[in-house]
């Protein structure tokens, strides 16, 4: 099957296809903690004001979400995947929260845990400390509330409000000791969020470092596990060297997932991962295999879709959610390509062609006819 796609310098070229859809593995067992942390679906057709007004397709979100239960991942629900911050406001993350809490009921083993942060606080309107603590607090008591799990996001007020590590220290004390379950971490890089330079007060790694581990060290008993999304391996495995007995590592690390998964021997990491919400059903094989001790088998199905992920995430890398809607409606889990916030917009014809490229030799274009005839009219939209 081929298709015309565009490529550098204004031009256009054939492609052929030359995947397979990889088939994922029904009821299996997975050796790895694998949160995928999901996206909403909008309604275009009930969005008149697409910057600033978010309407969800509420049934096809959550049976994007069935869907991933289904593959055997846990969601991390409300986090940046779902636009946190860039079009998708607390509001309309508190309903998003209450009915995925709600569906996980219905589903047998079903698992989430939901982000909670201080988006509803403008930074410039946070003046104190206290004004970030009681953000926190709201969010974390709506989610607990609803007999859910929390993730406590990285907060751009905290970020504006801070002095220093003590700062950051002084809020999150307060908050893990108020908590009422294990909370896990996000440690979100400046790559995903410029408004988060310099967290943990400091823009040196070493520090920043140091003052995460002793925060979790103080608070063992409240902290499940921390997810560190600073595209960097070296660091994440730092990290994880240090986190005391009982706190797990989740990689966030979209460009080197499948080795710090896997692990080094001694330590492996766990899995919160944007990307999953793209490639679920190639991770579900993969992680099936390795969980039966497979290596070379995860290898063989996870390493085509580092490029894919790569893709997805590159720079400016805050727009990587476009990409990944536009993988779940190349597969049929949406009759459109349009996201709150307008955000397909984000990325360009030639990097959705890529994108499309590099999923089809990934096995991840499940129905690769479908996907063809959607690419084709993505491409005449666009003049291309």
């Amino acid at each position: 099957m081929d298709i015309t796609l565009p490529i550098e310098g204004g031009r256009r070229a054939t492609y052929r296809l030359v995947g397979q859809p990889v088939q994922p593995v029904a009821g299996a067992r997975f050796s790895r903690i694998a949160y995928a942390a999901a996206h909403v679906v909008a309604d275009p057709l009930a969005m008149t004001d697409p910057w600033s007004q978010p309407v969800v397709d509420w049934d096809r979100t959550m049976a994007f979400r069935h869907h991933l239960w289904a593959l055997g991942f846990r969601i991390a629900e409300a986090m940046d995947t779902s636009q946190r911050g860039m079009g998708f406001d607390w509001a309309s993350a508190k309903e998003l929260i209450r009915r995925s809490i709600a569906e996980a009921r219905t589903v047998p083993g079903a698992d989430l845990a939901s982000g909670a942060g201080t988006d509803h606080l403008a930074p410039a309107a946070a003046k104190t400390l206290d004004d970030v603590i009681r953000a926190y607090e709201e969010q974390f008591a709506f989610i607990e509330g609803e007999g859910g799990k929390a993730i406590m996001m990285a907060s751009r007020a905290l970020a504006a409000v801070a002095n220093g590590p003590d700062d950051y220290a002084r809020v999150y004390d307060r908050i893990l000791s108020q908590a009422s379950g294990k909370v896990i971490l996000h440690w979100l890089g400046d790559m995903f969020d410029p408004a988060l330079k310099g967290y943990w007060g400091s823009n040196d790694f070493e520090a920043a470092l140091n003052t995460v581990v002793a925060i979790i060290e103080r608070h063992a008993g409240k902290v499940e596990g921390i997810k560190i999304s600073l595209l960097d391996a070296s660091k994440e495995v730092l990290l994880r060297d240090r986190l005391p007995e009982g706190v797990v590592m989740f990689t966030g690390d979209d460009f080197n997932y499948p080795e710090l998964i896997a692990g080094d021997g001694r330590r492996h990491s766990h899995a919160l991962l944007g990307i999953f919400d793209a490639i679920a059903p190639v991770a579900n094989a993969a992680l099936a295999k390795l969980a039966k001790g497979d290596h070379t088998g995860y290898d063989a199905l996870m390493a085509p879709t580092v490029p894919l992920s790569r893709k997805i995430f590159e720079a400016p890398t805050e727009y990587y959610k476009a990409g990944i809607v536009f993988m779940a409606w190349l597969n049929g889990h949406q009759g459109h390509f349009s996201m709150v916030g307008g955000m397909q917009s984000a990325r360009g014809i030639r990097h959705y062609a890529d994108v499309f490229r590099l999923a089809d030799q990934a096995g991840l274009l499940a129905d690769p006819e479908l996907a063809v005839a959607r690419m084709k009219h993505l491409c005449a939209v666009a003049g291309a």
